[in-house]
């Protein structure tokens, strides 16, 4: 008796079948297997707990206290801390060292040391000016003059100097006053180098020049302030901070001593964008201050199609107790779905480095699964349909 082939309907209910036979089985063997672009947030959560938190991960979510918290921390809502400041040591200005060269002028009344007596019309004497080459302060910070003898130099201003060769000529020239002006001074300079238009040689004035004003007469960045850190070097101290936070006149704008090195180092903030978005990539701040609502929509926002708005993660590390110690990692979660969380994404701050995280919904994998099971079994139906089978 020859067998009898099966309805359509009999076909579909038997594709059903083994549909829901394979799904039991992925449903056994899990879905780690199916391709996704990152875990979601029951798996995220999962991590955290110790029996699977290797590294000391905490999660914390967004809300006013932790806002308030993080904003201080990174120096949004009281003010950057200054950073360069400590570097600041009072000194006078305008001193000579070794290599400096002056010009000195002596001027002498009735008895002279270095010309003879000339009478005024009046019969009163008058002065003589006696000018010396030009003298360069030696290796040891002495120079040596005629009748004088040697004289410490280095480390005092020209009115100093003066005032130590008026006492070596007392006694041996009637009243002399001695005037001394710098004419080339390699001391009192600071030096300037990295992404500025001139680097260089800076020399330093009376007028007391600050770190603003050395990077201004170097003609400036090649880059955007926010994009610069500017370091410095002051003796065997180091400290840098970020352009764009080093305010005119602020104590991070350091009045320079001489000596000084002051360094322009290109260093862009940016934060890397992962998961269930629009756009996965590493995006620059472009901004002195960046926060988490504007990352999130330079990311382009949570895809419609894949995203679980419920959980968009902040991963970060975050210096816990003592600064000396290792940095703990920290998991900021932020709820799209609560229009509270908005406000919130306004005055979180982000940092230079941080992975911004859109997770996947948990019905994506579902999804997925049924989308392989048409790919497998659309063409076996079609191909029945048309032999009429």
């Amino acid at each position: 008796m020859p067998s009898r082939k099966p309805s359509p309907l009999r076909r579909v209910r038997n594709v059903l079948f083994l549909t829901r036979a394979m799904a039991g089985l992925l449903a056994v063997s899990g879905c780690a297997s199916l391709p996704t672009s990152g875990p979601t947030a029951r798996q995220i959560v999962r991590g955290t707990q110790a029996d699977q938190n290797a590294i000391g991960m905490r999660m914390v979510d967004v809300d006013p206290t932790v806002v308030a918290q993080v904003g201080q921390a990174s120096g949004v809502a009281t003010g950057q801390l200054a950073a360069l400041a400590p570097l600041a040591r009072p000194g006078p200005s305008n001193v000579v060292g070794p290599g400096d060269q002056l010009d000195i002028a002596v001027f002498e009344v009735g008895v002279t040391l270095f010309g003879s007596a000339r009478a005024g019309a009046d019969g009163t004497d008058s002065s003589q000016l006696q000018r010396f080459p030009t003298v360069t302060i030696d290796a040891d910070g002495a120079i040596r003059l005629p009748y004088a003898g040697t004289i410490n130099a280095a480390g005092k201003t020209p009115s100093e100097i003066a005032s130590a060769i008026e006492r070596a000529y007392r006694g041996k020239s009637q009243s002399p006053q001695v005037l001394v002006t710098i004419r080339g001074n390699l001391s009192e300079t600071v030096f300037i180098s990295g992404d500025v238009r001139r680097s260089g040689r800076i020399d330093l004035t009376a007028q007391r020049e600050r770190l603003l004003d050395a990077i201004a007469n170097a003609g400036g960045t090649v880059a955007q302030t926010q994009d610069m850190v500017v370091r410095v070097t002051r003796a065997a101290h180091q400290a840098e901070e970020r352009l764009d936070r080093v305010r005119a006149g602020s104590s991070d704008d350091l009045v320079l001593s001489p000596g000084d090195r002051i360094e322009l180092i290109r260093r862009p903030q940016t934060f890397v964008v992962l998961g269930a978005t629009s756009r996965v990539a590493q995006i620059a701040f472009d901004q002195s201050d960046l926060t988490l609502a504007e990352a999130v929509a330079r990311a382009g926002g949570p895809s419609d199609a894949v995203a679980n708005p419920r959980a968009v993660f902040l991963f970060r590390y975050d210096v816990a107790g003592d600064p000396a110690q290792l940095r703990q990692p920290t998991i900021y979660r932020l709820d799209l779905i609560n229009p509270a969380s908005y406000f919130l994404a306004q005055h979180f701050p982000m940092r230079d480095k941080d992975v911004l995280y859109v997770s996947n919904a948990a019905i994506n994998r579902t999804a997925k699964f049924v989308n392989i099971i048409n790919q497998l079994f659309s063409p076996f139906i079609a191909a029945r349909a048309v032999s009429g089978e």
